[in-house]
Protein backbone atom coordinates (compact mmCIF):
# COMPACT_ATOMS: atom_id res chain seq x y z
CA UNK A 1 0.00 0.00 0.00
CA UNK A 2 2.19 2.74 0.89
CA UNK A 3 6.35 2.89 2.08
CA UNK A 4 7.47 0.11 3.93
CA UNK A 5 9.54 0.82 6.83
CA UNK A 6 12.90 0.36 6.43
CA UNK A 7 13.86 -3.15 6.88
CA UNK A 8 17.95 -2.40 6.79
CA UNK A 9 20.12 -1.48 10.12
CA UNK A 10 21.00 1.81 8.75
CA UNK A 11 18.91 4.10 6.84
CA UNK A 12 19.66 3.77 2.78
CA UNK A 13 17.69 6.65 1.36
CA UNK A 14 14.91 4.33 -0.11
CA UNK A 15 11.51 3.24 0.90
CA UNK A 16 9.46 0.62 -0.73
CA UNK A 17 6.17 0.64 -1.82
CA UNK A 18 4.08 -0.22 -4.91
CA UNK A 19 1.56 1.64 -6.95
CA UNK A 20 -1.10 -0.88 -7.05
CA UNK A 21 -1.58 -0.43 -2.90
CA UNK A 22 -1.76 3.09 -3.65
CA UNK A 23 -4.54 2.82 -6.30
CA UNK A 24 -6.77 0.65 -4.31
CA UNK A 25 -6.63 3.20 -1.15
CA UNK A 26 -7.06 5.54 -3.67
CA UNK A 27 -10.23 4.10 -5.20
CA UNK A 28 -11.63 3.52 -1.05
CA UNK A 29 -11.10 6.85 -0.33
CA UNK A 30 -13.05 8.24 -3.67
CA UNK A 31 -16.08 5.63 -3.59
CA UNK A 32 -16.18 4.36 0.21
CA UNK A 33 -14.19 7.70 2.13
CA UNK A 34 -11.35 8.10 4.02
CA UNK A 35 -12.47 6.16 7.00
CA UNK A 36 -12.63 3.03 4.50
CA UNK A 37 -9.34 3.11 3.94
CA UNK A 38 -8.40 3.42 7.36
CA UNK A 39 -10.32 -0.01 8.05
CA UNK A 40 -8.57 -1.61 5.15
CA UNK A 41 -5.43 -0.59 6.94
CA UNK A 42 -6.26 -2.32 10.15
CA UNK A 43 -5.14 -5.42 7.93
CA UNK A 44 -2.45 -3.85 6.69
CA UNK A 45 -1.09 -2.49 9.51
CA UNK A 46 -0.96 -6.26 11.15
CA UNK A 47 0.81 -7.55 8.35
CA UNK A 48 3.46 -5.11 8.75
CA UNK A 49 3.36 -5.81 12.52
CA UNK A 50 3.50 -9.67 11.80
CA UNK A 51 6.27 -9.51 9.37
CA UNK A 52 8.65 -6.74 9.78
CA UNK A 53 10.72 -8.55 12.90
CA UNK A 54 13.88 -5.70 12.40
CA UNK A 55 11.84 -2.83 12.48
CA UNK A 56 9.58 -4.57 14.83
CA UNK A 57 12.47 -4.85 16.92
CA UNK A 58 13.80 -1.07 16.56
CA UNK A 59 10.95 0.31 17.02
CA UNK A 60 10.46 -1.28 20.30
CA UNK A 61 13.11 -0.40 21.73
CA UNK A 62 12.01 3.38 20.93
CA UNK A 63 9.19 2.83 23.14
CA UNK A 64 10.56 0.29 25.31
CA UNK A 65 14.19 2.10 26.41
CA UNK A 66 13.69 5.45 25.15
CA UNK A 67 10.09 6.35 26.10
CA UNK A 68 10.03 4.05 29.11
CA UNK A 69 6.71 1.95 28.41
CA UNK A 70 6.23 -1.35 29.56
CA UNK A 71 6.72 -4.30 27.77
CA UNK A 72 2.59 -4.91 26.90
CA UNK A 73 2.37 -1.24 26.11
CA UNK A 74 5.50 -1.02 23.79
CA UNK A 75 4.11 -4.34 21.86
CA UNK A 76 0.34 -2.17 21.49
CA UNK A 77 2.48 0.72 20.76
CA UNK A 78 4.23 -0.79 17.93
CA UNK A 79 1.12 -2.24 16.35
CA UNK A 80 -0.41 1.82 16.45
CA UNK A 81 2.58 2.90 15.33
CA UNK A 82 2.38 0.99 11.82
CA UNK A 83 -1.63 1.48 11.69
CA UNK A 84 -0.76 5.60 12.13
CA UNK A 85 2.18 6.13 9.66
CA UNK A 86 -0.42 4.51 7.19
CA UNK A 87 -2.76 6.82 7.93
CA UNK A 88 -0.55 9.50 7.56
CA UNK A 89 0.19 8.11 4.07
CA UNK A 90 -3.80 7.82 3.26
CA UNK A 91 -4.22 11.71 4.14
CA UNK A 92 -1.50 12.85 2.25
CA UNK A 93 -2.74 10.71 -1.00
CA UNK A 94 -6.46 11.95 0.29
CA UNK A 95 -5.51 15.87 0.22
CA UNK A 96 -3.37 15.71 -3.04
CA UNK A 97 -6.37 14.03 -4.97
CA UNK A 98 -8.91 16.35 -3.88
CA UNK A 99 -10.45 15.39 -0.57
CA UNK A 100 -8.18 18.62 1.22
CA UNK A 101 -11.79 19.51 2.87
CA UNK A 102 -12.13 16.59 4.39
CA UNK A 103 -9.36 17.69 6.90
CA UNK A 104 -9.54 20.91 9.38
CA UNK A 105 -5.90 22.39 10.31
CA UNK A 106 -5.08 24.50 13.12
CA UNK A 107 -2.16 26.65 13.58
CA UNK A 108 0.66 27.24 15.88
CA UNK A 109 3.41 29.48 16.13
CA UNK A 110 2.48 30.59 12.30
CA UNK A 111 3.41 34.10 13.12
CA UNK A 112 6.78 33.28 12.97
CA UNK A 113 6.60 32.42 9.49
CA UNK A 114 4.53 35.33 8.23
CA UNK A 115 7.66 37.41 9.05
CA UNK A 116 9.51 35.49 6.86
CA UNK A 117 7.63 36.92 4.19
CA UNK A 118 7.38 40.22 6.36
CA UNK A 119 11.41 40.77 6.17
CA UNK A 120 11.75 39.46 2.86
CA UNK A 121 15.13 37.92 3.89
CA UNK A 122 14.17 34.10 2.98
CA UNK A 123 14.40 31.26 5.90
CA UNK A 124 15.14 27.92 6.67
CA UNK A 125 12.66 25.29 8.11
CA UNK A 126 14.07 22.29 9.44
CA UNK A 127 11.65 19.12 9.77
CA UNK A 128 11.79 15.67 10.54
CA UNK A 129 10.30 12.23 9.73
CA UNK A 130 7.46 12.44 12.49
CA UNK A 131 3.95 13.16 11.42
CA UNK A 132 3.30 14.24 8.22
CA UNK A 133 5.04 16.97 6.85
CA UNK A 134 4.64 16.55 3.30
CA UNK A 135 0.95 17.92 3.95
CA UNK A 136 2.21 21.01 5.14
CA UNK A 137 1.31 23.13 1.62
CA UNK A 138 -2.25 23.25 2.32
CA UNK A 139 -1.51 24.78 5.46
CA UNK A 140 0.51 27.62 3.72
CA UNK A 141 -2.09 27.94 0.88
CA UNK A 142 -4.73 28.72 3.91
CA UNK A 143 -2.88 31.52 5.22
CA UNK A 144 -1.63 33.02 2.24
CA UNK A 145 1.96 31.84 2.52
CA UNK A 146 1.85 31.98 -1.37
CA UNK A 147 5.90 31.76 -1.42
CA UNK A 148 7.31 29.01 -3.11
CA UNK A 149 9.93 26.28 -0.54
CA UNK A 150 12.50 24.41 -1.86
CA UNK A 151 13.06 21.31 -0.34
CA UNK A 152 16.66 20.11 -0.30
CA UNK A 153 17.48 16.31 -0.88
CA UNK A 154 18.97 13.72 -2.06
CA UNK A 155 16.08 12.37 -4.45
CA UNK A 156 16.26 8.65 -3.77
CA UNK A 157 12.87 7.61 -2.94
CA UNK A 158 10.50 5.75 -5.21
CA UNK A 159 10.67 7.17 -8.86
CA UNK A 160 7.67 5.41 -9.95
CA UNK A 161 5.59 5.84 -6.55
CA UNK A 162 6.04 9.36 -7.26
CA UNK A 163 4.90 9.58 -10.91
CA UNK A 164 1.41 8.22 -9.36
CA UNK A 165 1.22 10.24 -6.88
CA UNK A 166 1.91 13.09 -9.08
CA UNK A 167 -0.49 11.83 -11.38
CA UNK A 168 -3.20 12.34 -9.26
CA UNK A 169 -2.96 15.28 -7.60
CA UNK A 170 -5.71 18.37 -8.03
CA UNK A 171 -2.64 20.40 -7.09
CA UNK A 172 0.20 22.25 -9.02
CA UNK A 173 3.06 22.12 -5.82
CA UNK A 174 4.18 25.63 -5.14
CA UNK A 175 7.24 24.01 -3.58
CA UNK A 176 10.65 23.08 -5.72
CA UNK A 177 13.48 20.63 -4.88
CA UNK A 178 16.85 20.94 -4.81
CA UNK A 179 18.82 18.02 -5.29
CA UNK A 180 21.98 17.12 -3.44
CA UNK A 181 24.75 16.81 -5.75
CA UNK A 182 28.29 15.27 -5.08
CA UNK A 183 30.01 18.27 -6.44
CA UNK A 184 28.26 20.96 -4.27
CA UNK A 185 26.39 22.77 -6.90
CA UNK A 186 23.24 22.58 -4.71
CA UNK A 187 24.97 25.32 -2.35
CA UNK A 188 24.71 27.81 -4.79
CA UNK A 189 20.94 26.84 -5.45
CA UNK A 190 20.17 27.08 -1.90
CA UNK A 191 21.85 31.04 -2.03
CA UNK A 192 19.99 31.48 -5.00
CA UNK A 193 16.48 30.63 -3.89
CA UNK A 194 17.50 32.38 -0.35
CA UNK A 195 18.18 35.03 -2.17
CA UNK A 196 15.06 35.60 -4.00
CA UNK A 197 13.13 35.69 -0.44
CA UNK A 198 12.22 31.53 -0.55
CA UNK A 199 12.22 29.18 1.98
CA UNK A 200 14.80 26.48 2.36
CA UNK A 201 13.52 23.01 3.79
CA UNK A 202 15.54 20.04 5.46
CA UNK A 203 14.64 17.71 7.73
CA UNK A 204 17.25 16.64 10.21
CA UNK A 205 16.98 13.43 11.04
CA UNK A 206 18.01 11.08 8.43
CA UNK A 207 21.85 9.98 8.61
CA UNK A 208 23.23 8.14 5.31
CA UNK A 209 26.70 6.35 5.54
CA UNK A 210 29.66 8.62 4.00
CA UNK A 211 27.50 11.95 4.56
CA UNK A 212 29.16 14.36 7.16
CA UNK A 213 28.01 13.73 10.99
CA UNK A 214 27.20 15.33 14.27
CA UNK A 215 26.59 13.52 17.25
CA UNK A 216 23.55 14.52 19.63
CA UNK A 217 21.26 12.98 22.41
CA UNK A 218 17.54 12.16 21.57
CA UNK A 219 15.51 11.00 24.30
CA UNK A 220 18.12 10.13 26.39
CA UNK A 221 20.79 8.34 23.98
CA UNK A 222 23.15 9.57 21.81
CA UNK A 223 22.54 9.27 17.72
CA UNK A 224 24.17 9.68 14.27
CA UNK A 225 22.83 12.95 12.26
CA UNK A 226 23.44 14.66 9.26
CA UNK A 227 25.45 17.53 9.42
CA UNK A 228 24.81 19.18 6.20
CA UNK A 229 21.21 21.06 7.18
CA UNK A 230 22.52 22.15 10.40
CA UNK A 231 25.78 23.56 9.23
CA UNK A 232 24.18 25.16 5.96
CA UNK A 233 21.36 26.72 8.71
CA UNK A 234 24.72 27.85 10.96
CA UNK A 235 26.16 29.82 8.20
CA UNK A 236 23.46 30.88 6.31
CA UNK A 237 22.34 34.77 8.43
CA UNK A 238 18.68 33.88 7.77
CA UNK A 239 15.94 32.86 10.43
CA UNK A 240 15.82 29.44 11.09
CA UNK A 241 12.62 27.51 12.00
CA UNK A 242 11.92 24.07 13.20
CA UNK A 243 8.36 22.80 11.69
CA UNK A 244 6.39 20.24 11.98
CA UNK A 245 2.49 19.12 11.03
CA UNK A 246 1.16 16.46 13.49
CA UNK A 247 -1.81 14.28 12.97
CA UNK A 248 -4.50 14.57 15.34
CA UNK A 249 -8.25 13.01 16.02
CA UNK A 250 -10.81 13.19 13.29
CA UNK A 251 -8.98 13.88 10.03
CA UNK A 252 -7.59 16.95 12.07
CA UNK A 253 -4.07 18.15 11.80
CA UNK A 254 -1.97 20.28 13.85
CA UNK A 255 1.17 22.56 12.57
CA UNK A 256 3.82 23.99 14.49
CA UNK A 257 6.53 26.55 14.11
CA UNK A 258 9.22 27.46 16.30
CA UNK A 259 11.96 29.85 16.44
CA UNK A 260 15.51 27.84 16.76
CA UNK A 261 16.77 29.44 20.07
CA UNK A 262 20.58 28.79 20.42
CA UNK A 263 23.04 31.40 22.59
CA UNK A 264 25.87 30.96 20.13
CA UNK A 265 25.12 30.42 15.67
CA UNK A 266 27.00 26.95 15.17
CA UNK A 267 25.91 23.49 13.92
CA UNK A 268 25.98 21.68 17.50
CA UNK A 269 24.00 24.54 19.21
CA UNK A 270 21.44 24.36 16.29
CA UNK A 271 21.11 20.51 16.29
CA UNK A 272 20.89 20.50 20.23
CA UNK A 273 18.28 22.98 19.77
CA UNK A 274 16.63 21.17 17.35
CA UNK A 275 16.36 17.14 19.12
CA UNK A 276 15.34 19.25 21.95
CA UNK A 277 12.15 20.82 20.21
CA UNK A 278 11.87 17.01 18.73
CA UNK A 279 11.54 15.63 21.79
CA UNK A 280 8.76 17.55 22.88
CA UNK A 281 6.46 16.66 19.64
CA UNK A 282 7.67 12.92 20.45
CA UNK A 283 6.40 13.21 24.30
CA UNK A 284 3.29 14.67 22.99
CA UNK A 285 2.98 12.44 19.81
CA UNK A 286 4.80 9.39 20.55
CA UNK A 287 3.54 7.16 17.66
CA UNK A 288 4.04 9.41 15.01
CA UNK A 289 8.33 8.34 15.10
CA UNK A 290 8.66 7.11 11.62
CA UNK A 291 12.45 6.57 11.42
CA UNK A 292 11.68 2.60 11.36
CA UNK A 293 15.77 1.41 11.43
CA UNK A 294 18.51 1.77 14.22
CA UNK A 295 18.10 5.32 14.77
CA UNK A 296 20.13 5.17 17.99
CA UNK A 297 23.97 4.10 18.12
CA UNK A 298 23.76 2.33 21.26
CA UNK A 299 20.85 -0.04 19.15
Amino acid sequence: MHNKPENNTKWQGKSKGTVLGYRIFVFLMKHLGIRAAYSLLVFVAFYYFLTQWRSNAYMYYYFKERLGYSAVKSVISLYRSYFTFGQTIIDKIAILSGLEDKFTYEFDGVEYLQELLKNRQGGVLISAHIGNFEIAEPFFRKIDLNFQISTVTADLEHSVIKEYIESISKHKPSHQFIFIKEDMSHIFEINESLSNNKIICFTGDRFVEGMRALKASLLGAESTFPAGPFLLASRLRVPVLFVYVMKEKHLHYHLYARVAKVKERNAQALLEAYTENMEQMLQKYPLQWFNYFNFWDEQ
